[in-house]
């Protein structure tokens, strides 16, 4: 654990900062004294999670209310933080909440999940990865899902963007460790946000807590590569180790129990 999460910079920027597991890092991060960009589609809630964190914590925030999938985006992210030294990159934006086949949902939607869980992660990771690696200290996180673990039924995309995701944190972690900066893979379950209520409703039992779920992100950050949250290690192995039908058939089992 690190004791002092300001020591990696004075600055934490969360993609996908407003609700959910993101706004959970950011008050834990606010409480620990970092000043933080929350990044997200929609500013109203952007602006007002701004105005908590500033009147409990007294710590510094921007938001930056930007649709990611768009041309130009990830450009308008960078302009707006060139001024700031960003010790901590969170990318936690692109989670699954509509649930269908492939084939029959338009292209635009697959595309805009790869957007939001391959390009945008790989683009943030590329920029303020290499700035941290130039000052020797900092720290990435990569939202991932136990869906990463294998292909899916009904999230087909956001199963293999996952997979990308755990993989892509496996590499940057090797390469960035050495220089002083921490690299993490964070695998999480279905988890109880506002994003998955709207989707699924609220009858659900067992989904994770997302401020748990933050909590183990931060805990666990100088644990890299990768760390399976939420109690669900010995269950990722498990998937793992299946001839890969099974697991698929498993893994779809499971996401049909919760749009059913």
């Amino acid at each position: 654990m690190i004791s002092d999460l300001r020591q990696l910079g004075d600055w934490a920027l969360i993609a996908g900062g407003s609700e959910g597991v993101g706004a959970c890092f950011a008050r834990r991060l606010a409480t620990a004294g970092v000043n933080l960009v929350l990044m997200a589609r929609k500013a109203e809630p952007l602006e007002a999670l701004a105005v908590e964190l500033r009147a409990a914590s007294g710590v510094a925030v921007r938001t930056l209310s930007l649709d990611l999938t768009a041309p130009g985006a990830i450009d308008q992210a960078r302009v707006a933080t060139d001024d700031l030294e960003v010790g901590l990159l969170i990318c936690n934006a692109g989670s699954e909440t509509r649930f269908g086949d492939f084939v029959d949902t338009p292209l635009s939607r697959a595309e805009g999940m790869i957007q939001l869980n391959v390009v945008v992660p790989t683009a943030l990771a590329h920029h303020y990865g290499g700035l941290m690696k130039q000052r020797r200290r900092g720290g990435v996180i990569l939202v991932g899902s136990m869906a990463g673990n294998s292909g899916c039924a009904k999230i087909a995309v956001y199963a293999a963007a996952k997979a990308y995701s755990q993989t892509f944190a496996e590499g940057l972690w090797a390469e960035l460790n050495p220089h002083g900066v921490h690299v993490l893979g964070l695998v999480i379950g279905a988890t109880r946000t506002p994003a998955l209520e709207r989707a699924i409703g609220t009858a659900h039992d067992g989904l994770a807590d997302a401020d748990e779920m933050a909590r183990e992100g931060l805990d666990h950050l100088d644990e890299g590569p990768v760390w399976v949250a939420g109690g669900n290690a010995s269950a990722a192995r498990h998937i793992r180790a299946l001839p890969r039908a099974e697991a698929v058939s498993m893994m779809s089992r499971g996401t049909a129990s919760l749009i059913d």
